[in-house]
This record gives C-alpha cells, sequence and structure tokens, in this order.
C-alpha cells in the first residue's frame, strides 16, 4: 500500500526539483510502477484521509496532478484526475495549508489551478505565485504563460491530440510558431 511518504520521500527527496519538469520514458515508467496503484485508489474515492492533513494534501496532489501526466503521457488518461487535484487543492489553500509546505515544493498546489482551462483558476494561479511564492520567478511566469494561452484559446491546444478535440487554425498557427515555449520566450524577454 502507497502512503504519502512513499510519494513524497520518492517526488522530494529521490527526484528532487532539478528533475521535477524533465521528464523521460524511464521516469514515467517507474513512477507507474511506483504510484499508478494509488493513482487508481484515488480515482475510486479511496485514499480520502490524505486530504485531512497538509503533507497528506501535498503527496495527493502529486499523484492526481503530476504523477498522472507521467504515467499516461500523451493519452486523455493523463488529465482524468484533474478535477480531483483541482478540488483537493482549492480545499488545502482555503485553509492556507499550502503554507505550511516550504517551498518549492509549494508549488504543487498552485498547479492543479494553472493546469485548468478556466480563466478564473488561471487568474488566481498568477496571484498565488505572486503572492505566496514571490522569490520563484520561474514559476511565475510559466503560470503567467498558460494564463495567456487560456485568454487566446480558451484552452490549452496542446492537449488536443490527446484529448481527441479538433485543432482550429488559430491554434495550429499558435503551436507551428513554438507553441507555449514561445510564450514564455517572449515573456523572458519582456522582463
Amino acid at each position: 500500500m502507497v502512503t504519502p511518504e512513499h510519494v513524497l520521500s520518492f517526488w522530494l527527496d529521490e527526484i528532487g526539483p532539478k528533475d521535477w519538469y524533465n521528464s523521460s520514458p524511464e521516469l514515467d515508467r517507474e513512477i507507474a510502477s511506483r504510484f499508478e496503484a494509488a493513482w487508481d485508489e484515488i480515482m475510486e474515492g479511496g485514499n480520502g484521509l490524505w486530504l485531512t492533513y497538509p503533507s497528506g494534501v501535498l503527496a495527493y496532489l502529486l499523484v492526481t496532478d503530476q504523477f498522472s501526466r507521467n504515467m499516461f503521457r500523451d493519452t486523455a488518461k493523463a488529465f482524468a484526475s484533474d478535477h480531483v487535484a483541482h478540488a483537493a487543492a482549492v480545499g488545502a489553500i482555503s485553509k492556507d495549508w499550502d503554507l505550511k509546505i516550504s517551498e518549492p515544493a509549494r508549488q504543487f498546489f498552485y498547479l492543479p489551478l494553472e493546469h485548468s482551462e478556466n480563466q478564473c483558476d488561471q487568474d488566481r494561479a498568477v496571484r498565488l505565485f505572486a503572492a505566496r511564492m514571490p522569490e520563484s520567478g520561474s514559476n511565475l511566469l510559466h503560470a503567467q504563460a498558460h494564463r495567456m494561452i487560456i485568454r487566446k484559446f480558451g484552452r490549452f491546444p496542446f492537449r488536443n491530440t490527446a484529448l481527441g478535440r479538433k485543432t482550429t487554425s488559430p491554434e495550429d498557427q499558435f503551436l507551428a510558431a513554438g507553441g507555449y515555449g514561445e510564450i514564455v520566450r517572449n515573456l523572458q524577454a519582456a522582463s
């Protein structure tokens, strides 16, 4: 049985910040091998006790918002637990539990909002990064980039293939021009 401590030890200690956003097929397989059962349990309504204390919520968010993207990369299932992660994040933030977790791990409370295709969530993610992680400029930059994309398209075009959505002509042009990476480069150049 996977516990929050297993999740946190793996992600915070074994993997660590330097590799949180460096994906590889090997890492994806390792995450699936170690944590897919926990994801399944959560999706079946289990592991609710994880939501009763700050570090438990952090582990819950890692499984439902981060690990899902590794385990099910390039498929619709990668986003299947986003609504669960969103609800957990909103609940924890309303109790200021995010502030009980030190940086840089605190960012995982805000990423479910940043991953949302809802403009209000995007605005809130930017505000949270600015107010609660002010020294983390790269996190704020990425939150601003996500918000710009949602403002422009109302969704993330780079998810269209995985989600079986038809890509519009403006989205095609955006992707061909560098997509997300181009937005980030433009924001960096402007700052």
